[in-house]
C-alpha cells in the first residue's frame, strides 16, 4: 500500500517515480496510524529534495489516510559516492624544468630560438628534451637534421611509449615525424590537442634538466592544452623590434599572466635585433626598427633576456640542420648568454617558490 501510494510521487529530474528509481529504502515501519519510511537521493545537494518529500508526504496521506500520522519527518539519504580515484600522477615525473618559447605572431623566429635555446642549455651542461609543438608549422625535425628518422616504440613498465628522436644530445619529437612533410596538416583543433597530448604522456622523456617546448605562434587552444597538462616553469617570449610584432608579443604575454592561464613569463628575446653583414661583424643596421623588444620589456616589467642579430648564417645552420649554437661564432655565443640568462631566470623564479614546489636546477 505504501508502495503503490509512492509510485505516485514523480522525479521531477527525469519524471520517473521514486519506486521505479529506486529511491525508496525497505526501511518502511508502520505502527498503527503512524508511518516511516526513508528517501535516497544521489547527492545531500540535490535540488528536488525538499519538492519529492512533500509530495511522498501528500502521496501518503490522499492514498492511504488522510488522518495517517508520518512518523517524525521523512528521513534523507544522500548515496555514498564511489572514492575518489587517486590522482592521475602529472606527465614528464623525471623533468625539473619545462619552459615555453612562444611568439604573438609567425616569422619572427620563434623556432630557431627554440632549437638554439635548447642546444646552449645542452653546452652549458644540461639535460634537455625538446616538443616541437607547432602543430601546423612543424620545423624542428629539419633544424635538428631528423627529416626522415623514424620513430619507434619500446615497453617502459608494461607500457608501449615512443622513443624520441636524438640529435646533439637533445632528445625531441614532433608531429613532423608523424606526417608527410610536403602535405598540409589539415586538423581541427581538437584533433591537434590528443597529438600533442600524446607526444607528451606517451614518450620516454626520461630525466631531463630542461624541457624545452617550441609552442604554435598567437594564442590558441594549443597554448591551453599546454598549460592544461603540463606545470610550465615559465615562458620565453620571442619578437622582433617591429611595432606589429611587438603588438602581438604584448597579447601572448597578457595572455600568459592571466589569472585563468597563470604561466611566469620568464623573459622577452628580441630576434633580428639588427642586421650584421658577413664580411662586416661590426656593423648593424635596424631593418626593423631599435630596441623595440627592449622597451617593451621595460614598459611590462620583464626582463630582457637578450638581442640576437639577423645573420646569414643562423638561417643557413638552421636549414642544414646545424643549430648555430653548436659552434663558437658569435652569435653562437648570444645564444649561449641567452641560455644562461633563462637558467638564471628559472633559478630565481623556483627561490621565490614556497619550499615544497622547489625544482632543483643543477649549477
Amino acid at each position: 500500500m505504501i508502495l503503490d501510494a509512492l509510485k505516485q510521487v514523480r522525479y521531477p529530474g527525469n519524471g520517473k517515480n521514486i519506486v521505479e528509481l529506486g529511491m525508496v529504502n525497505d526501511d518502511i515501519r508502520i505502527d498503527g496510524r503512524k508511518v516511516s519510511f526513508s528517501l535516497t537521493f544521489e547527492k545531500s545537494t540535490d535540488p528536488f529534495i525538499r519538492s519529492v518529500v512533500k509530495n511522498a508526504e501528500a502521496a501518503i496521506l490522499t492514498f492511504i489516510a488522510p488522518d495517517i500520522e508520518i512518523k517524525g519527518n521523512i528521513s534523507v539519504v544522500a548515496k555514498k559516492t564511489a572514492p575518489e580515484k587517486a590522482e592521475t600522477p602529472k606527465p614528464l615525473q623525471g623533468v625539473k624544468n619545462i619552459i615555453g618559447v612562444s611568439s604573438g605572431k609567425g616569422g619572427v623566429g620563434k623556432s630557431t630560438v627554440a632549437a638554439n635555446l635548447a642546444v646552449a642549455l645542452t653546452r652549458l651542461g644540461y639535460k634537455v628534451g625538446v616538443l616541437d609543438a607547432d602543430i601546423f608549422g612543424p620545423s624542428m625535425p629539419k633544424m635538428f637534421g631528423l627529416e626522415d628518422e623514424q620513430l619507434y616504440m619500446h615497453e617502459v613498465d608494461g607500457k608501449d611509449m615512443i622513443i624520441p628522436a636524438e640529435a646533439y644530445g637533445i632528445k625531441m619529437l614532433s608531429i613532423g615525424f608523424m606526417v608527410d612533410k610536403n602535405k598540409p596538416v589539415l586538423w581541427r583543433g581538437s584533433m591537434a590537442s590528443n597529438a600533442l597530448n600524446q607526444l607528451i604522456t606517451q614518450a620516454d622523456w626520461g630525466e631531463l634538466d630542461y624541457f624545452v617546448i617550441d609552442m604554435p605562434p598567437g594564442t590558441s587552444d594549443i597554448h591551453l592544452t599546454l598549460v592544461q597538462t603540463l606545470g610550465l616553469t615559465g615562458v620565453v617570449v620571442v619578437s622582433t623590434p617591429q611595432e606589429v610584432a611587438l603588438a602581438d608579443a604584448r597579447k601572448g604575454i597578457a595572455m600568459f599572466t592571466d589569472p585563468k592561464v597563470n604561466v611566469p613569463v620568464l623573459g622577452l628575446v628580441e630576434n633580428m635585433a639588427w642586421f650584421t653583414p658577413l664580411r662586416h661583424p661590426e656593423e648593424k643596421y635596424y631593418l626593423f626598427g631599435k630596441e623595440g623588444a627592449k622597451h617593451l620589456a621595460e614598459e611590462l616589467n620583464v626582463e630582457l633576456l637578450g638581442q640576437i642579430p639577423l645573420v646569414e648564417d643562423i638561417g643557413v645552420k638552421a636549414d642544414a640542420g646545424s643549430p648555430i649554437a653548436l659552434g663558437d661564432s658569435q652569435e653562437g655565443h648570444a645564444f649561449l648568454a641567452l641560455a644562461a640568462k633563462v637558467n638564471d631566470a628559472v633559478t630565481r623564479r623556483n627561490e621565490t617558490l614556497p619550499p615544497t614546489a622547489k625544482v632543483k636546477v643543477r649549477n
